[in-house]
């Protein structure tokens, strides 16, 4: 019988994660600092070396707005939380931004909490070798017209030839997001080129797909870190 393969030290998963470009790493303590960061957190933060993250919280590193929502949801997950597979526009100090899917669980050592440990993976290009994908265009093309309206998944599985269950799979096989999230993703995209621009909140929400402007706000957040109205601020120059 082969003997049990030991834990994997913090500081050699760190090592391991340096070698993914597209995959960002970090593990927290109890009050949500950094004490492991991979490349890719930093080459994104605009940062040289790690001793300029490690001992740091979010609120410290990232934009000022963004980095207490950030920590925020670290909270969240410090208090037994598990996020998977949430979708967000990150946004990075050197103004870099893009979509990721993130992951992040609580760090136990018995039945005490003692930190968190995280990914956020950027998103993956569509599969276009997938003979699932021509079928899906029509799909997507309806969902890039219409996004500012009401949107019926059984419409977009109708125009597929599938049904919902078909639809769902064949989507993340693709597109590696449901349908559901790739609506969220056109939404929020037209919404922040909007917020570079001029007219109101709620216009904007509402052009955009949301029901009301709570909705909006609400939705907004949870994939950008921010309010729609504080998007606006950041996006016009106001960095930490």
């Amino acid at each position: 019988m082969s003997s049990p393969i030991p834990p994997i030290p913090a500081a050699q998963l760190q090592e391991l994660m340096d070698g993914l470009p597209d995959t960002v790493f970090f593990i927290k303590d109890r009050d949500g600092r950094y004490t492991h960061a991979n490349q890719t957190l930093l080459r994104r933060l605009g940062r040289a070396r790690r001793e300029a993250v490690i001992g740091r919280t979010a609120a410290e590193l990232f934009p000022a707005r963004l980095g207490e929502s950030y920590l925020a949801q670290d909270r969240r997950v410090l208090a037994g939380a598990t996020i998977s597979n949430q979708l967000e526009l990150h946004l990075f100090a050197n103004r870099a931004s893009g979509w990721c899917l993130t992951h992040k669980m609580p760090l136990r050592q018995g039945h005490a909490i003692v930190g968190l440990i995280g990914i956020s993976r950027d998103l993956q290009q569509p599969d276009g070798r997938h003979p699932g994908h021509a079928r899906l265009r029509r799909v997507l093309d309806h969902m890039e017209r219409r996004y500012g309206e009401r949107v019926r998944m059984q419409t977009l599985a109708e125009l597929a030839g599938l049904s919902l269950s078909q639809l769902e799979r064949q989507f993340q096989r693709v597109f590696h997001l449901s349908p559901q999230q790739w609506l969220m993703r056109l939404r929020i995209e037209a919404a922040t080129q909007l917020l570079r621009g001029g007219g109101s909140i709620a216009a904007i929400g509402q052009a955009c797909g949301f029901s009301d402007q709570s909705a909006f706000s609400r939705q907004f957040k949870a994939a950008v870190g921010t309010t729609p109205r504080d998007y606006r601020s950041l996006v016009g120059g106001d960095w930490a």
